[in-house]
């Protein structure tokens, strides 16, 4: 049986990976990590590392015990329980970029500032389309406090989309409501340590430091079982060395750092070695993640976290065009391919805009169709049938095309990506009939008619009852009404 190869990019030799792993821990022995953690502290310090202060030495052997317990694979789970990611091995996974300040507003197209309504209409959109595997809490409501936006983009994502979702918190007390949130939807903390709903994005502070916050919730997602996503971001020249082997070094010494802190406080909980470095600009002061260094780290990073045995988790599929235009279109399809080539299992960035700060809908709808080819082109080439010529053995002359052979019928759907209407493959004369529409104008109407057209799944009434309930005495916690979802 003939065997189908995945196309696949490697940046790294095996011999450069061990080297580049050699002086990450050389690193976490000799400089070590900024730990601004009591919890933390306490548990690698019970562990046998040496603690000036705040300040962590790393032995090797912890290092390569931890490794030990790190699951290999994460299965993650929708809403309803079915399975939704299975990260391991080079299987892709899109999910939209997350946590920005902005979105584009498609009249204007100016920045504005979220609202209840975008966050709706954004969880929607993405619940629809079929080539993004999950959700993310992808942008901060502003007509709510501060202080509890992080959960209310959850409470949002849970009830407007079955998908599973990436997230994170801004406040130390924000995990527990969250979690709390998780295992409404769920049923119980079993079920959800079972079946996980979200993986929970936890991000070192370069260079080489853990925050208290984010290292409290690498450690309280460990201990609920529920997935964490390292997102190690060294700025090339800014706030790691300005080599891109240098940078290399420095992301996976503290994505080694994370993992440790991590097992120590759960050992066997899964977690995930993922990243979103850049490429620092030294002309503008800017930190374009569609440069191409940027997409070479990120793939070199993904085959790093494959050396050690762990899913990975790629910040690709964005672009930092103000608009979607034609650099959108060029940086978002370009890192989604690298991603995919990489075998990033976790794939963030679609609808991103602005150097990660702004969301927009209608790019979101056009990514779904770049994370489509993407998925498409990591299938390869299969074999089909007894012979590879098919129809070619039989009576050709007569028939004169193949449009209407079984093979044809049988086949085409799965060889042929079906790319939806925003692309546009129509004939000049046709294309010129339906009004010269560019891929802007047919996004902005595709956005528009999912939305008025599409129903989600809805939450069953005892879980959204007591979702509600959770958000609400969140509110009054804080003094507020919470906005309506009408």
């Amino acid at each position: 049986m003939l065997e189908t190869r995945r196309p696949k990019l490697d940046m790294l030799s095996e011999s450069f990976i061990d080297q580049i792993v050699s002086e990450a821990l050389d690193v976490l022995g000799k400089t070590g990590v900024l730990v601004e953690n009591d919890e933390a502290l306490r548990l690698l310090a019970d562990a046998g590392c040496e603690c000036k202060g705040q300040t962590v030495s790393f032995k090797e052997n912890l290092v390569e015990e931890s490794l030990k317990t790190t699951p290999h694979s994460i299965k993650v789970y929708d809403r309803s329980g079915d399975l939704a990611m299975n990260l391991e091995g080079d299987a892709n996974h899109f999910d939209p970029g997350s946590g920005a300040l902005t979105i584009l507003d498609p009249v204007t197209l100016e920045e504005r500032d979220p609202v209840t309504v975008d966050l709706i209409r954004f969880a929607t959109l993405t619940d629809a389309l079929p080539n993004l595997a999950a959700q993310s809490t992808e942008m901060i409501s502003t007509d709510v406090p501060s202080a509890m936006q992080d959960r209310y983009r959850l409470y949002i994502g849970l009830q407007f989309s079955k998908k599973p979702v990436v997230t994170g918190t801004f406040a130390l007390e924000s995990f527990e409501i969250m979690k709390d949130m998780l295992v409404a939807v769920r049923g119980s903390e079993r079920a959800l340590r079972e079946k996980p709903l979200a993986i929970f994005d936890c991000c070192p502070s370069p260079p080489l430091k853990w925050s208290n916050l984010t290292c409290q919730n690498l450690i309280d997602a460990s201990k609920a079982g529920i997935p964490a996503e390292l997102v190690s971001m060294p700025l090339t020249g800014a706030t790691s060395p300005v080599t891109l082997a240098g940078a290399l070094v420095q992301l996976t010494a503290e994505n080694l750092s994370g993992i440790v802190i991590h097992q120590l406080a759960h050992p066997g909980s899964p977690i995930i070695f993922g990243g979103s470095p850049a490429a620092f600009d030294m002309r503008k002061g800017t930190t374009p993640m569609g440069a191409m260094e940027t997409m070479m780290l990120n793939a070199a990073y993904a085959q790093i976290g494959k050396h050690l045995g762990l899913p990975t988790h790629n910040y690709l599929g964005l672009s930092d065009a103000k608009i979607v235009d034609g650099q959108a279109g060029l940086e978002t399809g370009m890192g989604a391919l690298v991603a995919a080539l990489a075998g990033a299992n976790v794939i963030s960035g679609p609808g991103m805009l602005n150097f990660e700060s702004c969301q927009s809908l209608e790019k979101l709808v056009l990514d779904n169709e770049i994370c489509g080819m993407a998925l498409r082109l990591v299938r390869g080439i299969e074999a089909r049938g007894d012979r590879l010529g098919g129809d070619l053995y039989g009576d050709i002359y007569n028939s004169k095309h193949f449009l209407t052979s079984k093979e044809t019928l049988r086949w085409f759907r799965e060889e042929l990506y079906q790319a939806g209407s925003v692309i546009d493959r129509d004939t000049y004369d046709v294309w010129t009939s339906h009004g010269k529409k560019s891929a802007w104008d047919r996004a902005c109407e595709e956005v528009e008619r999912i939305i008025s057209s599409y129903k989600a799944e809805p939450l069953p009434n005892d879980s959204l009852k007591a979702l509600m309930r959770i958000m609400k005495d969140d509110a009054r916690r804080m003094g507020i009404d919470l906005p309506p979802l009408d």
